[in-house]
């Protein structure tokens, strides 16, 4: 019949370049098709209905309001509520923690930054004013686009929206500042750029400034400065959007505790003073700013680190400051109040309440009587409505149960209209998506409704209107809130739409692929066993087993939410376990006990940067009061690297020696340019500013990929000398990782030097450690068992590179700042690059290009014509070993994503998870196949 399967295997060149590549390239074609089924299964958006919602529309509701349009920007009139408010202020401080703005009191501790805001702190506690500090709870992912989104349409962005922070687009669904615009409101922006991106033609005036330099703390917010106070006094407007950045900013460099995050904080309450006493200046009967509302607040929270993006209560707890400039006769009723009082460090009394920022489109959009947007699906909320002075009646007269019952009664009336709006949206949306809500998921909430409903037309009666009690009001408004708060907590689990089939047949080849890595691995290992070793006696070893073990164990934990929270702990636990049994392996063979020992010892030192965070907050503490040891300190590891590039030059090839020694010349500049920004440095003359912020950058990256070109070059020129493959491939493996060394290290600051030594002394210590097996079993077993302890000691060193340099799977452990190195404007293609070597270029793109040292290190120059295409062989094996585990984890991650699809943490951690990882697989497939071009010759 021809030739058989196993004839046809072997007549196979496995180290031949071209066969290695296809192998790879095929591997790398299997992920990206399994890779976009399921995304495009799972990253699902909800569907955004096409609908507006229009004034004549509340007719058709069972609330019986009267129906009329603006006619005019000042004309009291009334759409969906009577219009409460003339004007109204936002001014959105990016970031806003909620121990920015509430009292140092409401927290366990004190910390630096509290208390800054002070003016808040007076206004809310001052019985002459109706001013009150809300907690605003955001919806997790909190990035900026989502959560103005999130604002702005009353419903609930999802995470997809996330790829596109980074250049907004317009907003096309129903929105508050859609509805501002239809109904005649005048609206000016400055600040954030995003606004003008999101809503591009629907304000008046604009001053839009770039926000994705986040290294400039002061643009931005010297640009709202500018504009702020002068629109005040204008009367050409009824909604002023002030977007601060600094604050987001500071957060994102420096962290929270920071001299500049508490030196703009204090810009920001001396910039409010001003807006406050230009406000009350106006704020008389017949002023301009007599009926104006003010709301100071924030988008999202920040990570002591300064970050955010994922769904802690640091990151989704926020605040919003609100002002009425008219004073209502009487506060709220206690049963709709949950705020919490205490004293300030003043000894005055300031009472926090609570709000989700899921209510802000639909309470605005009631104090100015303007429709809600079509698609909202929050409620108005009662202690901000009730905040504001237009929403009562008879403010001079009558007795205080009377004004009490009289605003209860209009407020049922506003949650009447807003529920009948939400129960509108999520039938139209039920029976337009592709999936909407379930009969199940829907009766619920339409039994609380019907109730309502029932419950509003018996108290339109005129008797009933008339003899209303309190208790019937209470139990009117409970229902709706009742009816509002379920539709909200129902989608916030069931929004998004799942398409199981195409996210199935994703996994499914995903899994697939593992089964494809298994198959090439077994194959290899038997046909290096029938040509290099006949006398091979067991396939499976020690250090197999428990490398399959701890493979096994560290997958299975991605499918529990706490292990994928304390991964970088959970890595350093597994790798420190294998570094162990290295050390025991090591005595009891009574060689490398050293190498053993240093591993270990290194695996421990870097485990405290995890605790640490080094990057930010810890550096701070640590060296603020060692500053000059901070400016020094990285220059040593720097000096160490480039002495052993030095000393490595000397039997290179021409070419690699240019490139080496480019490197080198890199390094110095590294050097340079952290001497100019420290305080080592005197010089202060504007030039030195541009060499160093943006000239020292940029001439590394240009050497850098200048001596990427040379590599490629002298690949495709290289006379292959196969004899000294080993050599050459050390050689070859110096150059590319010194090329891409440099620039990673002026991306990852000053950690980045020490980071890079721990990787280079940590590869060799396991490149060392290697040979212990082989030693021991005198090559009497596959290279599969030989070479597994030391590929996963490899795998998992890189995965904890990942989380020693500050970095974790959620959008917040982004360094945002190293996509900034060198430039100053946001474009979007060399931003991306640079924040993607700085956030995988020690976890995978080293550990990947570096793998053939593992091989190289133990070649054995004795019997070249058979030494060199055994070791080819070896490292096909090596990086298919490598492939798999990398599958593998990405296999099981993607399984969590679908188990735990509606889980309330999918968005803040699943989904970030399920992106990292995968990102990094067909980056490091990417990697592979580049490799497999550069190391491998043609046999």
């Amino acid at each position: 019949m021809g030739m058989s399967l196993t004839e046809w295997w072997r007549s196979k060149s496995w180290g031949d370049q071209r066969w290695v590549f296809m192998v790879f390239f095929s591997v790398l074609l299997l992920h990206c098709v399994a890779i976009l089924l399921f995304t495009s299964g799972f990253l699902l958006t909800r569907t955004e209905l096409p609908h507006f919602s229009h004034c004549s529309q509340v007719s058709q509701s069972p609330c019986g309001l009267p129906v009329s349009s603006p006619q005019s920007n000042h004309e009291n009139v009334t759409c969906w509520t009577k219009p409460a408010v003339d004007r109204i202020v936002i001014i959105v401080l990016d970031a806003l923690r909620i121990d920015f703005v509430a009292p140092s009191t409401f927290f366990e501790e004190k910390k630096p930054w509290m208390d800054k805001l002070q003016v808040l702190h007076k206004l809310a506690s001052d019985p002459e004013s109706a001013a009150r500090i809300f907690k605003a709870i955001a919806d997790p992912p909190t990035t900026s686009l989502q959560r103005l989104k999130g604002l702005t349409t009353g419903g609930l962005p999802t995470f997809i929206d996330i790829g596109n922070s980074f250049g907004a687009p317009a907003i096309v669904e129903d929105n508050l500042i859609h509805q501002l615009v239809e109904n005649g409101k005048r609206i000016v922006m400055m600040g954030d750029d995003t606004w003008t991106q999101l809503f591009p033609n629907h304000f008046n005036k604009s001053y839009p400034y770039p926000s994705f330099n986040v290294k400039d703390l002061d643009t931005v917010d010297n640009g709202c400065i500018s504009h702020l106070v002068p629109t005040l006094y204008d009367d050409d407007w009824d909604v002023v959007i002030a977007h601060f950045l600094g604050v987001d900013h500071a957060g994102h460099i420096f962290g929270v505790d920071s001299a500049q995050m508490i030196e703009k904080l204090e810009q920001y309450n001396e910039q409010l003073e001003k807006v406050v006493e230009v406000l009350q200046s106006q704020s008389g009967k017949g002023g301009l700013h007599e009926n104006t509302l003010l709301l100071v607040m924030g988008d999202h929270g920040q990570t002591i680190n300064g970050d955010h993006g994922g769904g802690t209560p640091e990151e989704v707890e926020t605040s919003i400051f609100a002002m009425s400039l008219k004073k209502p006769p009487l506060p709220i009723p206690s049963e709709f109040d949950a705020s919490s009082c205490k004293l300030d460090l003043l000894g005055r009394k300031v009472c926090v309440s609570s709000i989700q920022q899921l209510d802000f489109a639909a309470t605005v959009s009631a104090l100015l009587g303007i429709p809600f947007p079509y698609g909202s699906i929050g409620g108005v909320n009662p202690m901000l409505y009730g905040l504001v002075a237009g929403t009562w009646k008879n403010l001079e007269e009558g007795l205080s149960q009377q004004k009490v019952k009289e605003w209860m009664q209009n407020y049922a009336k506003v949650l009447c209209v807003n529920s009948w709006q939400v129960k509108r949206y999520i039938d139209v949306y039920t029976a337009s998506s592709v999936i909407g809500f379930s009969i199940d998921d829907l009766k619920h909430v339409e039994e609380i409704y019907a109730k309502a409903v029932n419950t509003w037309s018996n108290s339109n009666s005129t008797s009933f209107h008339a003899t209303s009690s309190f208790d019937s009001l209470k139990t009117q408004i409970d229902l709706y809130s009742s009816f509002l708060s379920s539709v909200a907590e129902l989608a916030r689990t069931k929004f998004t739409e799942f398409n199981l089939k195409t996210m199935g047949i994703g996994f499914g080849i995903l899994f697939m692929s593992i089964f494809v890595h298994l198959l090439f691995i077994v194959k290899v290992d038997r046909v290096h066993k029938d040509i290099f070793a006949p006398n091979e006696t067991s396939p499976v070893s020690f250090a197999l087993i428990v490398s399959c073990v701890l493979v096994a164990a560290r997958a299975c934990s991605f499918l529990s939410n706490s292990y994928i929270l304390e991964e970088g702990k959970m890595t350093s636990f597994l790798l420190g376990s294998l570094g162990v049994l290295s050390l025991r392996h090591s005595i009891m063979r009574k060689k490398m006990i050293l190498e053993a020992t240093t591993f270990i010892l290194i695996i421990s030192i870097l485990r405290f940067t995890i605790e640490l965070n080094l990057s930010k907050q810890g550096s701070n503490e640590v060296l603020d009061s060692k500053m000059y040891v901070a400016d020094v300190a990285p220059l040593l590891p720097l000096i160490i690297l480039a002495y052993m590039l030095y000393k490595s030059i000397a039997s290179c090839k021409l070419v690699l020696k240019l490139v080496i020694t480019g490197s080198i010349f890199s390094y110095i500049l590294v050097a340079l340019h952290w001497i100019l920004e420290s305080n080592l440095s005197n010089m202060t003359h504007p030039i030195y500013d541009v060499i160093k912020g943006n000239v020292i950058p940029r001439v590394i990256y240009i050497m850098g990929i200048t001596q990427l070109l040379s590599l490629v070059v002298f690949r495709f020129f290289e006379e292959v000398e196969r004899a000294k493959w080993g050599e050459t491939t050390m050689m070859k493996g110096v150059a590319m990782l010194s090329t891409w060394s440099s620039t990673l290290m002026i991306l990852s600051g000053r950690q980045g030097p020490w980071i890079a030594l721990a990787l280079v002394v940590g590869g060799w210590m396991i490149s060392r450690l290697k040979g212990l097996e082989e030693d021991q079993k005198n090559a009497k077993i596959g290279v599969l068992a030989c070479y597994s302890s030391s590929v996963t000691q490899w795998s998992l060193f890189g995965s904890f590179l990942f989380f020693c340099t500050g970095h974790w799977c959620a959008f917040d452990g982004l360094r945002y700042a190293a996509a900034f190195v060198g430039f100053d404007e946001f474009t979007i293609i060399p931003q991306a690059i640079l924040l993607t070597i700085e956030t995988y270029g020690f976890s995978h793109i080293l550990p990947t290009l570096g793998l053939p040292f593992l091989v190289a290190y133990h070649y054995n120059s004795s019997n070249k014509a058979k030494q060199t295409p055994h070791s080819l062989i070896q490292l096909f094996q090596v990086y298919l070993i490598y492939g798999l585990i990398m599958a593998i984890t990405t296999t099981f991650t993607v399984l969590c994503v679908i188990i735990q699809r509606r889980h309330l943490m999918v968005w803040g951690l699943f989904a970030p998870k399920f992106v990292f990882d995968v990102v990094g697989l067909i980056l490091t497939d990417v990697l592979i196949c580049l490799s497999s071009l550069f190391y491998f010759v043609q046999t």
